[in-house]
């Protein structure tokens, strides 16, 4: 598909003033962490002016929208949906040779050996975010004086949440990182007399992690000039709930619910659910104060980006809690949804989208994925919020489990082959499609009282299970060979069944989706990869945004590469393979890359150029 899109549908709603600042038309865009970037003068990690080229090299190849995840400060936990503060920008990203009013040739020398040690590679090594904050130390004292009027109007204008987020982090080194629900009574109850003694003794500290923060600013203000004049759109990434121990919640805890942690109920994958030990928000006692922080917070972010996205945006309708007065081994077993009444989800979620919609003109895009309400497609619907299209989950389940013609995707809704919480487009072919995942199997025989052992014999091939993926035998061809091997009637086997009709054929109904000839092929070619891209591209969806991975394998530059552990994060699991991975390519170098061509006569054909 690429004809226009009809305008009106996007125009004639309460989104109309946010779609006029991006345009009603097809896009292409890349998702790309910015620790996932680097060019010749990175200190360890992809820095904000990494942007500019990498603008330049979107724009070239017809991608006209950069998906970037969380910048927000994560402390030194490095997970970007967990962070220290909704508000403040990470250190590790700023440039030290583009700082304001520094004159920072004086400390080149102390940059390059900074660089030397924590060389670009392979993985991100977070440990290099202490020797930066330590050299912005140095920098700080060398600066001009007096300071730049700049600075003193951006602490003005973020004095909602600047002088907090400073006294925090001076709070967390005083008490050794320990939680501030740990601290002394005066600071953790923020008496204002033990707060206005502190800011009097660490002035300036207070003055550098403010200075920081504006450098940060400044920085990302020129990408968001350039990308503007390049005609390319920065989308954000709005997590939903923010650490326990944040910012966030030390200076408003009011506005959340200290009794209860957020999580998500029992499922197949997760028999017990999940705590995520994250505090739910407190809507009533933030609405007595007209949303104040939730609008503040859009607008800060709002300096830097055109869009973003709201991560697990069906929270805004209804979102899943545990008392902690819960023992931990039940783990999300004793939790409900909040609203309780499911009559209340729709107007819950509408009122709180409206208050998001009212503060900016960012537009946003809804991450709408996991067990979605229905009232969730018909609000998002309603206001014109794109939502997600995943290619390899847009299948017509529970019938003919044919994978969703592209004109027949949401208009209103971003399509993705990949997301940063999934295998890339290769990998995802290569090791996981047509299979089934060797826990669930597990959880099923424990529910029988089967051994798993034997069961995993009889159904799947030894000779091909890798990274907990398991192939159905070449015997296992039909429904009665399956019900054969389990003993069970069939109606005794739904469960079984269903798994059988969704993944035993699943390679060549994706094969015959990309409107391939010939047998399916087990090995991901870049052409091959490029015929997915191009999917997506032709779908309804009035955005296609790629994993820059998927593009960069499309183009050839991973082959040879881990394709297994080409992915940002692998959900449920907690290691340096996570958030760290690096591309291959210099921002310089994509410039100058072979496979441009084809990235962009791929962007062309599709209409979203």
């Amino acid at each position: 598909m690429t004809g226009e899109i009809d305008s009106k549908k996007f125009l004639q709603t309460a989104t109309r003033a946010h779609w006029d600042r991006v345009g009603v038309r097809r896009r292409a865009g890349v998702c790309a962490p910015l620790f996932s970037l680097h060019s010749k003068m990175s200190v360890g990690i992809g820095e904000i002016p990494d942007l500019v080229p990498f603008v330049d090299w979107c724009q070239s190849v017809g991608l006209s929208i950069i998906q970037l995840l969380p910048l927000n400060d994560l402390g030194y936990d490095f997970a970007p949906y967990s962070a220290k503060s909704s508000f403040a920008l990470d250190p590790l990203y700023l440039s030290l040779r583009q700082l304001r009013g520094v004159d920072t040739h004086r400390f080149e020398s102390d940059i390059q050996r900074l660089a030397e040690q924590f060389p670009i590679t392979e993985r991100v090594n977070y440990a290099v975010k202490g020797g930066k904050v330590a050299l912005l130390w140095k920098m700080f004292e060398q600066r001009d004086r007096p300071e730049d009027p700049r600075f003193l109007s951006f602490r003005r204008r973020t004095a909602f949440w600047l002088r907090d987020d400073a006294l925090y982090k001076i709070l967390k080194d005083r008490f050794q990182g320990a939680s501030w629900e740990q601290w002394p009574d005066p600071f953790r109850k923020r008496h204002a007399s033990a707060l206005d003694k502190l800011a009097a003794e660490e002035k300036e500290s207070i003055r550098f992690h403010e200075w920081v923060q504006w450098q940060l600013y400044e920085q990302m203000v020129e990408v968001k000039t350039r990308a503007k004049n390049a005609g390319v759109c920065l989308m954000g990434d709005m997590p939903f709930l923010v650490a326990r121990d944040s910012m966030d919640v030390w200076a408003h805890s009011t506005y959340f619910r200290l009794e209860a942690s957020a999580g998500a109920p029992p499922d197949l994958y997760f028999a017990g659910g999940q705590r995520w030990g994250m505090p739910p928000y407190n809507w009533p006692a933030m609405a007595r104060n007209d949303y104040d922080y939730l609008e503040r917070k859009l607008r800060y972010a709002e300096s830097f980006f055109d869009m973003y996205r709201i991560d697990h945006v069906i929270g805004v309708f209804r979102l899943y809690t545990i008392p902690l007065s819960s023992p931990a081994d039940r783990e999300g077993l004793d939790g409900s949804f909040e609203p309780k009444d499911e009559r209340l989800w729709e107007n819950h979620g509408k009122k709180l989208l409206d208050v998001m919609l009212r503060s900016t003109r960012m537009l946003p895009c809804g991450e709408d994925l996991g067990v979605v309400p229905a009232c969730s497609y018909k609000v998002l619907e309603e206001l014109a919020i794109p939502g997600l299209e995943v290619q390899r989950w847009c299948r017509d389940w529970g019938r003919t489990y044919e994978f969703i013609a592209p004109e027949k995707y949401r208009t209103n809704s971003v399509a993705v082959c990949s997301t940063h919480d999934m295998s890339i487009a290769a990998a995802w072919w290569k090791y996981e499609a047509a299979t089934v995942d060797a826990y669930l199997i597990q959880l099923k025989c424990r529910d029988r009282k089967w051994d798993f052992a034997e069961i995993k014999e009889k159904l799947f091939d030894p000779t091909k299970e890798a990274h907990g993926r398991l192939h159905w035998r070449a015997e296992m061809k039909d429904e009665p060979t399956l019900l054969a091997a389990l003993n069970l009637p069939a109606d005794k086997a739904g469960d079984f069944l269903d798994l059988f009709r969704a993944t035993r054929r699943e390679r060549e109904l994706f094969w015959n989706y990309l409107g391939l000839e010939g047998e399916p092929t087990d090995e991901p070619t870049p052409v091959f990869v490029r015929r997915i891209l191009e999917k997506a591209g032709e779908t309804a969806s009035v955005f296609s945004i790629q994993l820059l991975q998927d593009w960069l394998y499309a183009g050839g530059a991973l082959e040879g590469k881990d394709l297994w552990n080409a992915r940002v994060n692998l959900p449920g699991s907690v290691g340096g393979h996570n958030w760290s991975y690096v591309c291959p390519l210099a921002v310089e170098e994509l410039a100058g890359w072979a496979g441009n061509g084809d990235l962009l006569e791929l962007n062309t054909k599709s209409g979203r150029v």
